[in-house]
C-alpha cells in the first residue's frame, strides 16, 4: 500500500524562520543579541513586542536554539547563527524538547499556572544547557499571576531563561518591564515582504506579477504572517498564477489606475463623472471603504512628493509621475482639506448603514469643497487688487469674492459668535466684555479697550481669527470714540426693556396697589417668551 501523502503545510508555517539570518527587518535586534552572546553578557529574561506576525514567537524560539545549540560535533556552545542539526536545535524546531516549555499565556492565565513554573525552575534542565520558558501573549496574564512571577523573574536560578512575547506591551506591568531586556520587533517594510513573497513563490514553482506581490505586501500591513496567509490564498485562488487583477479581486481592492482617475475627476469637480466612476467600481465589486482607503492613500502620496519624501518602491513609475504632477499643482492647504474631507468620509462610509450611498454622498461634498478657493490665497489675490473686496466690485461679483463674503463674519456679533463656535471662549469672553468696535472692514478691525485686556490680546485675536475664518486679520487697538461693549449693549437694551415696563399702565397699578412689590430680573428673551 503506498504511503499517504504528507498533510499540506500553510506558508506561514512551512517558512517559518529558522535562524536569525531568515528573520526580516530585524537587524538592530539580531545585533544586539549577537553581541550579547559573543561576549556572554545575557538577560535572564527577554520580552518581545510589536504588531502580528513580525516574528515575536520565532525569535523566542531561535533564541532559544541559539542558547541551547552544542554544534553537529556537539562540543559547541552558544552562537547567533545555531547549526539547526543537533539534537537540541531539532528538538526545539519540532516543540519536543523537554527543557523548553511554550505556554500560551491567553489560556493559563492563573496563578496556578505560574506556580507550575515556579516550582519547576528549581531543578535543573534534564539534557539542554538553559531550560527556557517561552510565555506567549504574556499581558493575558492575571494581575495575581504577575505579582506570583516577580520574585523568580527578578531573580531566577543561573540555568533558567525566560521569553515573553506581546502585542500589547503597554498592558504589562511596569515591575515585569523592568526585570526584562525588552526587544521592539518592527513592521516589515512592504519591499521586504514582497522580496520575500517572489523568493517563495520561485521555491514553491508559483508564477507571480510583481504588481501583485506589492499589493499583498501592502495589505500585510508590515505582518510576515499576514502577507503568507494572503499570498496563500492568492495562490490557491488563481491556479495558473498570482496576478494582480485576481488579488484585487479577492481582497475586494481597487485598482490604483482607477483611484487615480477617480481622485482628476473629485479634483475637477466633474460630480457626474465621480458618480459614473464609483458606479463602475460597485459593478465590479470594489468595498467603498477600499476606495476611500485608496484615495487616502493617494492623497498622503501626492503630499508626500510634495514635501520631497522618498517615494514608496513599490509604486509604480507612473504612479510617481501622477503624484509628482499633482504635488506641483495644488497647494498644502487644498492637500490638507482634501484629507480631512476623505477621513471623514471613510468614517461615515464604514458606520454607515448604506455604505454605498454615504460615499457618493462623500465624493459629491469633496467636489464642491474643490470648487471653493482656499482662504488665505483668495486674501492674498484681494490684498494684491486681484480680485476686489466686496464694497468695491461690480454688482455681479465673482464667485471667489462671494466665497470670501461667506467665510468672513458679517458684523462684529457674528465674530464673536464664531469664536465661540471655534472654541476660543476665553478670547471671546473678553472680547465681550472689554472690547468695543471702533470700524470693522473684515478682514481689518479697529476696536477700543473698555475693561482690562491682556497685552498680547490683539495678538491672540488676530491668529484666532485667522485659524476660524482661514483669512489674515489686521487687529488695531485704538483710543478714542467708539460703540460700548457687546456686554454694556445687553446692559441697555436690559435697562430700556425694564424702563419701559415700569412705565406700563399695568405694572403702575400693580406698584400702586402693593408698594412693597419688587420687579425682578425680567430678560427680553423673557418677555418675547411671555407675548
Amino acid at each position: 500500500m503506498a504511503e499517504s501523502a504528507q498533510p499540506y503545510r500553510v506558508l506561514a508555517r512551512k517558512y517559518r524562520p529558522q535562524r536569525f539570518s531568515e528573520l526580516i527587518g530585524q537587524d538592530a535586534m539580531v545585533t544586539t543579541l549577537g553581541n550579547a552572546i559573543r561576549r556572554d553578557r545575557l538577560a535572564h529574561a527577554f520580552l518581545m513586542t510589536g504588531v502580528r506576525g513580525v516574528g515575536k514567537t520565532s525569535t523566542a524560539r531561535l533564541i532559544a536554539k541559539a542558547l541551547n545549540c552544542i554544534g553537529p560535533d556537539g562540543q559547541g556552545g552558544p552562537t547567533i547563527d545555531p547549526c539547526g542539526l543537533c539534537e537540541p536545535c531539532v528538538a526545539i524546531a519540532e516543540g519536543r524538547h523537554i527543557d523548553v516549555v511554550e505556554m500560551d499565556a491567553a489560556s493559563h492565565t492563573g496563578v496556578d499556572d505560574v506556580r507550575e513554573i515556579i516550582e519547576a525552575v528549581r531543578y535543573s534542565a534534564v539534557s539542554a544547557r538553559y531550560k527556557i520558558y517561552i510565555i506567549d501573549e504574556v499581558h493575558m496574564l492575571s494581575k495575581n499571576a504577575f505579582n506570583a512571577l516577580l520574585k523568580t523573574l527578578e531573580e531566577p536560578p543561573a540555568h533558567v531563561k525566560f521569553l515573553f512575547a506581546t502585542t500589547e506591551v503597554n498592558k504589562v506591568p511596569v515591575t515585569v518591564l523592568s526585570r526584562c531586556q525588552r526587544f521592539d520587533l518592527r513592521r516589515i517594510p512592504a519591499e521586504k515582504l514582497a522580496a520575500q513573497f517572489a523568493a517563495i513563490c520561485a521555491a514553491e514553482g508559483v508564477t507571480a506579477e510583481a504588481e501583485a506581490l506589492a499589493l499583498i505586501a501592502r495589505a500585510a500591513e508590515g505582518s510576515s504572517r499576514d502577507g503568507l496567509s494572503i499570498l496563500d490564498q492568492a495562490i490557491a485562488h488563481g491556479p495558473g498564477g498570482v496576478t494582480a487583477d485576481q488579488v484585487r479581486e479577492m481582497l475586494g481592492l481597487s485598482d490604483r489606475g482607477a483611484v487615480r482617475s477617480l481622485l482628476g475627476h473629485l479634483l475637477a469637480g466633474d460630480a457626474a463623472a465621480v458618480l459614473d466612476a464609483m458606479a463602475g467600481q460597485h459593478d465590479l465589486g470594489v468595498d467603498p471603504a477600499a476606495l476611500f482607503h485608496g484615495l487616502l492613500e493617494a492623497t498622503h502620496g501626492i503630499t508626500r512628493a510634495k514635501v520631497g519624501g522618498a517615494a514608496d518602491p513599490a509604486m509604480s513609475a507612473e504612479e510617481r509621475e501622477a503624484y509628482a504632477d499633482w504635488a506641483s499643482r495644488l497647494g498644502f492647504a487644498a492637500l490638507h482639506r482634501l484629507w480631512q474631507l476623505l477621513l471623514k468620509g471613510h468614517g461615515e462610509v464604514l458606520s454607515a448603514s448604506l455604505p454605498r450611498e454615504a460615499a457618493e454622498m462623500a465624493l459629491l461634498r469633496v467636489v464642491y469643497a474643490s470648487q471653493l478657493p482656499d482662504p488665505a490665497d483668495l486674501m492674498r489675490r484681494i490684498t494684491s487688487g486681484e480680485v476686489l473686496p466686496a464694497a468695491t466690485a461690480s454688482p455681479a461679483p465673482a464667485a471667489e469674492t462671494q466665497a470670501t463674503m461667506l467665510a468672513l463674519p458679517v458684523d462684529f456679533r457674528a465674530m464673536h459668535d464664531l469664536l465661540v463656535h471655534s472654541n476660543h471662549h476665553l478670547l471671546a469672553q473678553r472680547l465681550h466684555d472689554f472690547v468695543g468696535l471702533v470700524r470693522y472692514a473684515p478682514p481689518d478691525l479697529v476696536i477700543r479697550r473698555t475693561g482690562p485686556l491682556p497685552a498680547e490680546f490683539a495678538r491672540d485675536l488676530s491668529a484666532a481669527l485667522k485659524s476660524s475664518t482661514g483669512a489674515t486679520w489686521e487687529v488695531t487697538i485704538a483710543d478714542g470714540p467708539g460703540e460700548p461693549s457687546l456686554l454694556d449693549q445687553e446692559k441697555a437694551v436690559e435697562a430700556t426693556a425694564r424702563e419701559a415696563i415700569l412705565a406700563s399702565p399695568v405694572v403702575r397699578a400693580a406698584f400702586e396697589a402693593f408698594p412693597e412689590a419688587e420687579l425682578i430680573r425680567y430678560t427680553t428673551e423673557q418677555r418675547s417668551a411671555a407675548q
